[in-house]
């Protein structure tokens, strides 16, 4: 698929500093950040050796890196408009934005730590219901400068890095696993991007709270 810089984006995403939005919302495209481990949520078109053999999903420490890119959308065969919050508890899909795949996992060992393998899938933006990840937060919606978890919406793993590291091809970038236990391992929250404001929906909840 040809990938659109996002500077050619600005007709449609309205581009703001952190301290400048309070929630996160559909459409935004963002770089997520592992706290614990310091790394970005990154992917690729290299495929694992082993397992599924789909598109690997790694954490880099770069900041500059454009694989580090993900567009944050509504949950398999359904539309979240732009601009419309992120609930605590909803389930939304992560597409990579140079290879149109979606974040995946499933039952199948990851490479280095014997965890649950994640990968890409999918071709376009469009996989199946493996795709689906649950987002967990405190509060009503995910917030900008929050930490949050994300749940596999069907083999209930958390979107993890423990710090093993690869060699080459791809020396130096680290395992992303799902792992059952909840743990520092699994924060994470966003970083450089392109984020939506939020639509007048919030608003006005926000306004009928302050009555």
């Amino acid at each position: 698929m040809a990938v659109v810089p996002l500077l050619l984006l600005g007709g449609l995403w309205s581009a703001v500093g952190a301290s400048n939005l309070a929630v996160v919302t559909c459409g935004s495209v963002v770089k997520l950040l592992n706290t614990r481990h310091n790394v970005r949520l990154h992917s690729h078109d290299v495929r694992y050796g082993s397992g599924s053999g789909q598109q690997s999903v790694t954490g880099v420490t770069s900041v500059d890196d454009s694989n580090s890119y993900w567009r944050i959308r509504g949950k398999t065969a359904t539309v979240c408009e732009r601009g419309t919050p992120i609930r605590c508890g909803q389930p939304i899909r992560l597409t990579h934005v140079n290879t149109g795949r979606n974040l995946h996992s499933h039952h199948f060992t990851s490479p280095l730590s014997g965890n649950q393998e994640v990968s890409a899938f999918g071709e376009e933006g469009e996989g199946d219901y493996l795709d689906d990840w649950t987002v967990l937060c405190n509060g009503p919606y995910w917030v900008r400068d929050g930490e949050v978890r994300f749940k596999h919406s069907s083999t209930e793993v958390l979107l993890s890095v423990t710090g093993e590291q690869y060699g080459r091809p791809i020396s130096g970038q680290k395992e992303v696993h799902g792992m059952a236990q909840p743990s520092q391992n699994n924060y994470w929250k966003t970083m450089e991007g392109i984020f939506m404001k939020p639509t007048e929906l919030l608003k006005t909840e926000v306004h009928h709270a302050e009555l």
